[in-house]
């Protein structure tokens, strides 16, 4: 029997690049590392990212973009999102003292969130991949850019 494929969490700046700079001069390898996600269908981010996206890119889309956004978001990119994303009722749950903790490390609110989310929703996950990955410090997850990532394939 084949190993399965380790859980990997996604943050918010790889699908950024994919949707809003395909001119960026990592483009192409964010785009092999979203394909390598696609294939094994081990990726997956949390639904303060998904709202990270969408916040970022209302910039530029409409408001019916943005909603397909949410809500087509894991069909476009085979990924799960953690919690499901919803527009009914609160945030998912986090305990502050626990994104407080991120905060100390140091770490900006919105990754505090994401560090908090990925610790409580995704305690599988070997792997963190972002274009910041220095920034991300989290317990029992390796951190690793998509270059990093795809060199060690």
């Amino acid at each position: 029997m084949e190993p399965k494929a380790p859980i990997i969490a996604v943050d918010s700046d790889i699908f950024v690049r994919d949707l809003r700079y395909p001119r960026d001069r990592d483009h192409g390898v964010n785009r092999q590392f979203l394909e390598s996600l696609r294939t094994a269908k081990n990726g997956v981010t949390t639904l303060y990212n998904l709202l990270e996206i969408c916040g970022i890119l209302s910039f530029n889309l409409n408001s019916r973009q943005v909603k397909e956004l949410y809500f087509y978001f894991p069909q476009r990119y085979a990924i799960g999102v953690v919690p499901e994303p919803t527009l009914r009722g609160a945030l998912p749950e986090l305990d502050s003292a626990h994104a407080f903790e991120r905060i100390l490390s140091p770490m900006s609110l919105g990754d505090a969130l994401i560090a908090a989310a990925i610790e409580k929703y995704l305690p599988e996950a070997e792997l963190f991949v972002s274009w910041n990955a220095r920034h991300f410090k989290l317990p029992g997850i390796r951190s690793l850019t998509p270059r990093q990532f795809l060199a060690g394939r």
